[in-house]
Order: structure tokens, then C-alpha cells, then sequence
């Protein structure tokens, strides 16, 4: 049986450490962090390897590899996102809002921080990164747990940070791994309760399934994208070309890649073959409707139901041809996540419309899915995409990691 409570244990001492420290202190240790991340790039890429060789022997499919896969530039791209981090404003005892009151009670709405987070993940090595400066950031305890495939990876990271904070005369143990990558130790985070204060998953419908349905642990759902991109009637034929190839084969393993395309019928003959051409490029298999196998012809596969709902998060596309913009609109309310979805138009009330109507953590006009991210919305890096509404919703960064504490200040007041 998987024994968390010694971990537990630690990680709350260390929040309350941390809860105190000083803004130099944890901006000193996000810069070793930095520094060491550039200075082992090669010693990290040949443990990501190892694990990179493991997962395409099991023949896990190449868009999965991918979120798993380290070069030079994805590791600069990490400590560049650590760096942003420095320079955003420390949350913590940060005033929300104050007042005196009637009776001269003055009360004051600060923030501090979660206290321990638990962060459940899958294959992207980053996501080890990411999480532990933002909560180091934000005051909080890190116990991270990632997935078997990126293990070797994940360990050597975690030991760079964690020598950090020891350099950095902050509590070691502020950052904390599992390196059993079990379900029973997924399962003992999720009954932690009294240790853990959040726990955050970030992978697949399974796993954050598994998390919310279990877990005893207050949860905020994070990742699952099944996202849409919409060509209106109106919109501009090679901007749309260019944002619905970007959203799905950019980077196609992520959360925020476009599974479903939808298409004005005033437009679907002349959008889709050129569609077809731009997507051949990177072997993009589509599931289409009756209307798309007609103008396209049996290279389309037909969909299915299953296919509307699915986040392939591989180089597969479904599309759909629609009537109008209310069409479409149902059919993203059907089928979203409330993950990021988008319009492609010249119309000013079709834009508004669209933004209007959609339930979802991001709505975009113009503008490629793959944007819903922590470093491209100024957030330094994100924690994940919370698809709930409750505390936090889209890209969560340090503010996201924080709750508020009542501060309120007397001078002999009674209630009557």
C-alpha cells in the first residue's frame, strides 16, 4: 500500500515556509532554476531520450511522443517561461479590496496562498517545470505526479529545482515528486485530504475523470479541448486556411489544437479542397459529414457521432458543413469542452454574436485555439486550462493559486 502521509507531511511544512518567504527569496530561486535548466540541457535531453525510446517502443503514436519529446529549443523555451515568471508580480499579500464599516471595523480582503498543491499529469515534461515555479511563485507546496513515460525526465528536473530552493535557503521539500508513477499513488493523492489543499490533473478525459469522480481532494478540472474553429460565410479564405491549419498542426497532441472545423455552407465548396491541399501537407485524416464527402469525395472518412465528441489529439480532423452561425453554435454547445473555441469572420455581428453565445474558457475571433496558453496570454506559464467555473477558469497563473484571507482591525467593537 502506497504510504502518502510522510510526503503530506512534508509538503505542509514546507507551505507554511513558504507561505512567509520573502518575494527576493523565491525570485532567487526561480533564477537558479533558469540558470540550471540552460546549464543541463544536454544532461536533460539525454535522460528525455531514454524516456522518448521507451514510449515509441511501446508504440504510443507520434502526436503523444511529441508532448513528451525535449530538444535545446523546448528546454530554452521552459527557462524563458521561468524568467517571465520572475518578473511577474508576487500575489501574495496583495490587497483585493478594503473598507471600514459603519462601526469603524476596518476590514481588508488579501490574498495568500493555497497551501499544498497536488498536480496529477501525463507525459509532458514541462508541466514538472511549469506547476513547481508557480506555485513556488505564488507561496504554495508542490507535490507533483507525473506519468511512467516521462519518469527519467521528470526526476532530473525535479532535483535541479529542488537543489534551488535549498541554494536558495527555501525548504527543499517545497517541491516534492512522486517518482512511484503507480495508479495507487494517483489514488493516494486523491484521498489526501488534510494534506493536500487542490489537486490539479492535466492529461486526458480519463484521468480527469478519474480525479473528479474520486478524489476527496477539492479538484479543478483542467485540459480535456475538444476545440472548434467556425468559417463563417464572411470570413477570409486564406486567413481561415491559415488559422484552422496552425490550430490543428502546429503541435496536434495538445489540448488546445482544434479537433472540429465548421463550415458555412455558402462557403464549404471553394474553403474545403483548399483545406484538403493545405492539410495533405502534414497527413491530416478527415471525418466529415454527408455534404463534406460530397464536395471532397471517399477520401473523406465518414463521422460518426463519436467523432464530434472526440479530442483525437493527433493529425485527424473532423469537419462539418452548417446552415449558419446558429447551426454552428449548437453544434459547439453540443460537443465542446468549453475549452477554447473560435470564429474565423469579417462580420463585426457574427464576431460579437459568437463571443456572446459561447460557454467556454476562451473565445476567439480571428485568432488560432493554440493561443490559450499561460506564456502566450502573459500569465509567464499556466498550471493548466481550468474548463470549470469555479475559482479559476481558462490558463491558470499565480493569481489562480491563491485564495483571500479577511483582515479586520477593531478598536474594542461588540456585536449587539
Amino acid at each position: 500500500m502506497f504510504d502518502f502521509e510522510p510526503i503530506g507531511t512534508r509538503a505542509k511544512e514546507a507551505s507554511r515556509e513558504l507561505a512567509q518567504a520573502e518575494t527576493r527569496k523565491k525570485d532567487r530561486a526561480l533564477e537558479i532554476i533558469a540558470e540550471e535548466l540552460l546549464k543541463n540541457k544536454r544532461a536533460i535531453i539525454d535522460r528525455n531520450r531514454v524516456d522518448v525510446k521507451a514510449a515509441e517502443e511501446k508504440g504510443i503514436k507520434s502526436s503523444l511522443v511529441d508532448r513528451l519529446y525535449l530538444n535545446e529549443k523546448r528546454i530554452e523555451g521552459i527557462a524563458e517561461g521561468v524568467q517571465k515568471v520572475i518578473t511577474l508580480q508576487d500575489p501574495v499579500g496583495l490587497v483585493d479590496s478594503g473598507e471600514t464599516r459603519p462601526n469603524g471595523l476596518r476590514v481588508i480582503k488579501v490574498r495568500v496562498p493555497l497551501g499544498v498543491v497536488g498536480i496529477i499529469y501525463e507525459s509532458r515534461p514541462n508541466v514538472t517545470v511549469d506547476a513547481a515555479v508557480l506555485c513556488l511563485k505564488s507561496g504554495n507546496a508542490a507535490i507533483l505526479r507525473g506519468g511512467s513515460d516521462a519518469v527519467n525526465t521528470n526526476v532530473f528536473l525535479a532535483e535541479i529545482m529542488r537543489k534551488a530552493l535549498e541554494d536558495s535557503g527555501l525548504p527543499r521539500n517545497g517541491i516534492q515528486l512522486l517518482t512511484d508513477t503507480s495508479r495507487e499513488a494517483a489514488n493516494a493523492m486523491m484521498k489526501a485530504h488534510g494534506f493536500i489543499n487542490v489537486l490539479i490533473p492535466r492529461g486526458g478525459a480519463g484521468l480527469i475523470r478519474s480525479c473528479v469522480e474520486n478524489s476527496t481532494v477539492p479538484v479543478i478540472e483542467t485540459g480535456v479541448g475538444n476545440c472548434h474553429i467556425y468559417v463563417d460565410s464572411s470570413a477570409s479564405i486564406p486567413m481561415a486556411l491559415d488559422i484552422v491549419d496552425n490550430a490543428k498542426t502546429q503541435r496536434p497532441g495538445v489540448c488546445n489544437a482544434c479537433e472540429t472545423v465548421l463550415i458555412h455552407r455558402d462557403i464549404a465548396e471553394d474553403f474545403l479542397p483548399k483545406l484538403k491541399k493545405r492539410l495533405d501537407a502534414h497527413n491530416v485524416e478527415l471525418r466529415g459529414c454527408e455534404i463534406t464527402r460530397m464536395i471532397l469525395g471517399n477520401c473523406v472518412v465518414p463521422a460518426t457521432e463519436e467523432d464530434w465528441a472526440t479530442e483525437y489529439l493527433d493529425y485527424i480532423l473532423a469537419v462539418k458543413v452548417v446552415d449558419n452561425i446558429y447551426d454552428a453554435l449548437e453544434h459547439i454547445r453540443t460537443y465542446s469542452t468549453r475549452h477554447s473555441e473560435c470564429i474565423v469572420t469579417e462580420s463585426f455581428t457574427a464576431a460579437q454574436e459568437f463571443q456572446r453565445q459561447v460557454d467556454a474558457a476562451a473565445v476567439y475571433v480571428n485568432a488560432s485555439t493554440r493561443f490559450t496558453d499561460g506564456f502566450e496570454l502573459g500569465l509567464g506559464a499556466e498550471i493548466g486550462i481550468s474548463t470549470a467555473k469555479l475559482h479559476a477558469r481558462g490558463p491558470m497563473g499565480l493569481r489562480e493559486l491563491t485564495t483571500i484571507k479577511y483582515l479586520i482591525t477593531g478598536n474594542g467593537q461588540i456585536r449587539q
